[in-house]
């Protein structure tokens, strides 16, 4: 049963597959319940998929909120009621007062949480916002975090732990570009987007360094299509809004957002 779904994935994904896998079958054989780290939407359809092939195990994902890009599992035996269940979750507030003088933004936050040694799997979604951020972490973190981090950047800053009932969210801001593209190739674009050479952009994507929709993506002709979300390692990540009408010398018009 293994070897038949590990060649569904990427070979990238096959060691959570397999930690997916187990808590699936320890669910649904041993009776056990796993609450899981915070997973990326990739993640979380991997182990959605795994789950739905076991008849005797359910799951439950959360990230403390409607819209939340990251979340948390439950994965338990079918009998289970997960409707209460408790996530472990709450919400780290980071207080950076006036940010005039120098603007933080999502990686200056997640880089100051990271560089005290926490795994990027305990930390759900950040939102920044005019005085400092809002991100949801999981609980048996959230005193640690509270007591070490006073910096982010080259800015003192201030932290409360608080209710998930109290998460603050802020718009995503897009840059918006209007690009004519030959063809919807993923370097061409890419190459576009970050403003670098096609051999350039090569380099990265054959590398692994490449997620589209958040799997990994390695080859450069791949098709991009309305709604893909593509993330380039230290580039950023960015969204194909809209794949328009084709010009009249046959060149694709694309409209592309660029998360800031």
């Amino acid at each position: 049963m293994r070897m038949d779904i590990v060649d569904h994935f990427h070979p990238d994904e096959r060691e959570f597959v397999d930690k997916a896998w187990e808590w699936v079958v320890n669910a649904g054989e041993y009776h056990e319940v796993k609450l899981t780290d915070f997973m990326d939407p990739r993640q979380s359809f991997i182990l959605q998929s795994l789950v739905n092939r076991h008849p005797d195990v359910h799951i439950r994902i959360s990230g403390g909120y409607a819209e939340a890009e990251r979340c948390r599992a439950i994965v338990a035996p079918d009998y289970r009621d997960l409707d209460n269940e408790d996530f472990g979750m709450v919400v780290l507030s980071i207080y950076s007062g006036d940010q005039k003088f120098l603007q933080l933004d999502h990686g200056d936050y997640m880089g100051a949480i990271l560089n005290l040694g926490i795994k990027r799997s305990k930390i759900g979604d950040i939102h920044v916002l005019e005085d400092g951020c809002h991100t949801v972490v999981g609980e048996d973190i959230a005193s640690f975090l509270h007591m070490q981090l006073n910096q982010v950047h080259r800015v003192h800053v201030q932290s409360e732990v608080l209710p998930l009932e109290s998460f603050r969210t802020s718009k995503v801001s897009l840059e918006t570009m209007d690009l004519t593209v030959a063809s919807l190739r993923l370097d061409g674009i890419c190459a576009d987007v970050y403003r670098l050479s096609r051999s350039k952009i090569l380099v990265p994507i054959k590398a692994g360094r490449c997620r589209v929709n958040w799997k990994a993506e390695e080859n450069p002709s791949a098709a991009l299509k309305e709604g893909d979300i593509v993330s380039l390692q230290t580039f950023g990540r960015f969204k194909v809004l809209e794949v328009g009408e084709m010009t009249k010398k046959g060149r694709h018009r694309v409209k592309i957002g660029k998360f800031m």
